[in-house]
C-alpha cells in the first residue's frame, strides 16, 4: 500500500475512533445512572465468563500447552502487549480487522495478554485449539492436539471447576457480610393446593424440606416443588405457630394462573410498605406513604403481615382503623393513624370447585361489585358510549342469561364465551347518586401465556345492597333459606336494615337465637324466612379485603455466618443446592415436567441482573452471580460440543479407540452441536424479549 493509501487509512481510522469516543462520553453524561447500572451488570457477568476462561489458560499454562492469547473483555482489542524475542511488543487501539488482531508476524515466545473494547467477559485461545470446528493438527509440541488426553481434558474441565470454585466463594462472601433473603415461612395458601389441604397455616415455618435443614430459605420451598417428580410426595417438617413440630407430605401440582407446580404456598409479606412509583397517589388514597410500618389494627397491635390478615378477614365493616410508624429524618418514628376502606372476597380461590368455595352470610351470597377494570375497559370519559364502559363500582345484575350471577357462575359463563360477544348488564351510581341500568357487552379471552379465560374485572361482594344473588347450603354453614333470587333483605327481626353489614349487627344481636328475615322482590312484600344459626360452626364466610392494596413489602431475614469457617461451610452447601437444581431442571426438561418457556437466555439475565442492580442491594446481584456461576459450570458440562462436556466425551472416545477422530468427523460434530446451541439460544432469547417487552 502507498504511503498516501496509509495516511489516508490512518486518519480516518483516527477520525472513527474521535467520532465514538465523543458519542460515547455523551450518552454516558446523559444517561449517568443507567450506564453505571449497564457497566456494573456487564463486568458482573463477564467476571464469571472471565473465571471459566482463566481456569482454561492457567491449567494450560501449567500443562505446556502454548496459550496464544488471554483477552480480559471483548474484541476489538483497545490494548495488547507480548513478550517476543525482541523484547516487549504493544499494540494500542489496533483496527477491527481480525489480521491485524493477531499481533506481529515474528516468532513469539510468549501469550499476548488483550483488553477488549467491549466490557463484557474475555477468551483464552490455545494454540491449535478451536471452538468452532475439530482440533487443528499442528506439528508444535505445545500445540493443544499433541498433549496427552489427561492433560487436555484438565484443560478442558478447569473452566468448569473454575466456575463451582468462584460460586463457592461468592456465596462465602455473601453470607460472611450478610444478605437478607425471604425466609422459609408460610405466608398464606392457596385454596384447594396441597398446602391448603395439608392444614399449612400463615407463620408456620418450614424446618426441613425434603431432607435439607439448614440455611433454609424461600426459595427451597419453591425449587423442591418445581423440581418434584409428577405426584411425587415432598417431605416436610414444620414449626406450628404456637410452637409444636409436624413432619407431613406436599405434592406439588399446576395451580390457576401458574405453568409451574407448586404447593400452594404464598411467599411472605412484612408490615413495612415498599417503595413504589407514585407514592402521592397512595397518601391520598390511603393516608400511608412507603418505608410506613403498620403496628397495629382497630386498636389490637400486630406484629407479622399474617396477624393483619387474620384481623382483616374477620372484620366485618365497611372500613378499619390501622396504626403506623413513619420513619423520619431525624430518626423519630412519627404516628400515623388512618382508616381504609374493605371489600369482602368473592369465593376461596380464582376456581370455584364446589358451592362451598363461595363465600356467604347465613347462607345468602351478595351481588357482585367491579373492583378492578382492565384489558382497555376502564378509562374517564363522557357520552354515551364511554358510559357503557364497565367502571369500578359497577354491580352485575346480568351476566349472559344469569341474572345476578355469583362468582362461581360468572366463571363459568365466561369459559363458555371465550372469543365471544358476552352481554352484560351493571347497575350504576353516578355522581349525584342516581343508579340507573347499563347494558353493553364483553369479549371473554385467554391471556397469552395463560391458562384462565377472563373478561378484564376483578369483583368483590357487594356488601353495601342487601340484595341477594343466590343462597347456597354448605357443611358447616346454617341450614339453606329459601330466598329468591334478586330478592332485597328489608328487616331483620322487624328492624329495618340497609346492607348485608347491618344483616350482620342484627342477627348476632339476638346471640344464636332464631331471627326472621324479611325481603322484596321486585318492590312488592313477599314476606319472610326463619333463619337458625344455633350449631353451624361457619355461618359467615365471607372475609374482607383491603379496597386499596397496600404495597407490603416481603419478608425478610439476615442470613449470615458467624465466621469465615461457617460462611464457608453455607457458601459450599449453596453451591451445591444450585448445582443440582440445575441438573434436575435439565432432567425436568427431558421429561416434560418443566417448560422451556420458563428457561432464561442471556438477554433475559441481563435484563434481570439490570433490575437487581438498580432496585436492590449489591449484595443481592452478588448473590445472583454465584447462582449464575454455578449453573454455568453444569451447562458447560453438557456432553454435547461445542461445551466443554461434550469436548471431553470426544477426548474420552480418543483415549478408548486409541487415536482421535478424523478432522472431518469431529467437524461434523461440532457444527451440528453449535447448529443445535445456536437453535436454543434464538428460542430461549426469543422467550426472554416476550417476557421482558411484553407481559
Amino acid at each position: 500500500m502507498s504511503e498516501t493509501g496509509k495516511s489516508t487509512r490512518t486518519i480516518w481510522s483516527g477520525v472513527f475512533w474521535v467520532v465514538a469516543l465523543v458519542l460515547v462520553c455523551y450518552l454516558v453524561a446523559r444517561y449517568l445512572d443507567t450506564f453505571g447500572n449497564v457497566v456494573i451488570v456487564l463486568l458482573g457477568f463477564g467476571a464469571v465468563v472471565l473465571v471459566h476462561e482463566f481456569g482454561h489458560f492457567i491449567v494450560a499454562k501449567l500443562s505446556g500447552i502454548k496459550v496464544e492469547a488471554f483477552s480480559i473483555f471483548m474484541p476489538p482489542t483497545v490494548l495488547g502487549v507480548r513478550k517476543t524475542k525482541t523484547g516487549l511488543k504493544f499494540r494500542v487501539l489496533p483496527s477491527f480487522s481480525s489480521a491485524k488482531d493477531e499481533g506481529p508476524a515474528e516468532e513469539v515466545e510468549e501469550t499476548e495478554y488483550r483488553v477488549g473494547l467491549f466490557p463484557f467477559g474475555g477468551y483464552v485461545k490455545l494454540l491449535g485449539q478451536e471452538d468452532t470446528g475439530p482440533v487443528k493438527q499442528i506439528e508444535d509440541p505445545r500445540s493443544f492436539a499433541n498433549k496427552a488426553v489427561s492433560a487436555r481434558i484438565a484443560v478442558i474441565a478447569a473452566g468448569v471447576t473454575f466456575n463451582v470454585i468462584s460460586a463457592a466463594l461468592i456465596f462465602m462472601t455473601v453470607f460472611l457480610v450478610g444478605i437478607k433473603l425471604p425466609p422459609a415461612v408460610v405466608g398464606g395458601v392457596v385454596a384447594h393446593s396441597s398446602a391448603a389441604q395439608a392444614g399449612l397455616q400463615a407463620g408456620d415455618k418450614f424446618t426441613e424440606i425434603d431432607g435439607q435443614r439448614k440455611d433454609l430459605d424461600f426459595s427451597n420451598i419453591l425449587i423442591a416443588s418445581a423440581l418434584s417428580d409428577a405426584n411425587e410426595p415432598i417431605p416436610v417438617t414444620v414449626e406450628r405457630r404456637d410452637g409444636s413440630i409436624e413432619t407431613l407430605t406436599l405434592v406439588a401440582r399446576e395451580l390457576p394462573g401458574s405453568s409451574l407446580r407448586e404447593f400452594g404456598i404464598f411467599q411472605p409479606l412484612s408490615l413495612t410498605l415498599a417503595e413504589i412509583s407514585e407514592p402521592n397517589v397512595l397518601r391520598e388514597r390511603t393516608g400511608l406513604l412507603p418505608a410506613d410500618r403498620i403496628t397495629a389494627v382497630e386498636g389490637t397491635p400486630v406484629e407479622h403481615y399474617w396477624e393483619l390478615a387474620e384481623i382483616l378477614t374477620e372484620t366485618l365493616t365497611p372500613t378499619i382503623a390501622v396504626t403506623a410508624e413513619r420513619p423520619r429524618p431525624d430518626g423519630v418514628s412519627e404516628v400515623v393513624e388512618t382508616d381504609l376502606a374493605l371489600d369482602w372476597t368473592a369465593a376461596e380461590g380464582a376456581e370455584v370447585e364446589s358451592e362451598a368455595d363461595l363465600h356467604h352470610v347465613y347462607s345468602m351470597v351478595p351481588r357482585l361489585r367491579i373492583t378492578v377494570v382492565g384489558d382497555g375497559q376502564e378509562g374517564p370519559g363522557s357520552g354515551a358510549a364511554e358510559a357503557s364502559r364497565l367502571q369500578v363500582g359497577d354491580i352485575i345484575l346480568a351476566l349472559g342469561d344469569v341474572a345476578n350471577p355469583t362468582y362461581g357462575e360468572m366463571r363459568e359463563v365466561t369459559k363458555v364465551h371465550e372469543g365471544k360477544s358476552l352481554p352484560i348488564t351493571v347497575l350504576r351510581t353516578d355522581a349525584n347518586g342516581v343508579e340507573q341500568t347499563i347494558a353493553t357487552t364483553v369479549e371473554p379471552k385467554r391471556p397469552a401465556g395463560g391458562n384462565r379465560v377472563v373478561i378484564g374485572i376483578g369483583v368483590a361482594l357487594d356488601a353495601d345492597h342487601p340484595v341477594v344473588a343466590r343462597t347456597i347450603s354448605t357443611p358447616q354453614g346454617p341450614p339453606k333459606l329459601d330466598i329468591p333470587r334478586g330478592a332485597r333483605i328489608t328487616r331483620v327481626s322487624g328492624k329495618p336494615v340497609s346492607s348485608f353489614y347491618d344483616i350482620i349487627t342484627e342477627v348476632r344481636r339476638w346471640g344464636g337465637q332464631d331471627v326472621r328475615l324479611e325481603y322484596q322482590l321486585d318492590d312488592e312484600a313477599e314476606g319472610g324466612r326463619t333463619l337458625s344459626v344455633a350449631g353451624a360452626e361457619r355461618p359467615i364466610t365471607v372475609g374482607s379485603t383491603l379496597t386499596e392494596m397496600l404495597p407490603f413489602g416481603p419478608l425478610e431475614e439476615l442470613y449470615r455466618a458467624k465466621g469465615p469457617l461457617a460462611a464457608l461451610a453455607m457458601g459450599y452447601r449453596r453451591t451445591v443446592m444450585f448445582i443440582a437444581q440445575t441438573y434436575v431442571t435439565l432432567k425436568q426438561l427431558i421429561s416434560g415436567l418443566v417448560s422451556p418457556k420458563h428457561l432464561m437466555g442471556p438477554v433475559g439475565i441481563i435484563t434481570f441482573s439490570y433490575r437487581i442492580v438498580a432496585e436492590q442491594p449489591m449484595i443481592n446481584y452478588l448473590y445472583f452471580l454465584g447462582l449464575i456461576s454455578a449453573t454455568i459450570a453444569v451447562i458447560n458440562f453438557l456432553p454435547v460440543p461445542p461445551f466443554d462436556g461434550g469436548l471431553v466425551v470426544l477426548m474420552l472416545i480418543e483415549k478408548i479407540k486409541g487415536s482421535a477422530l478424523s478432522e472431518r468427523a469431529q467437524g461434523i460434530v461440532a457444527y451440528a452441536g453449535w447448529v443445535l446451541v445456536l437453535a436454543l439460544l434464538v428460542y430461549v432469547t426469543f422467550n426472554d424479549i416476550v417476557r421482558t417487552f411484553f407481559s
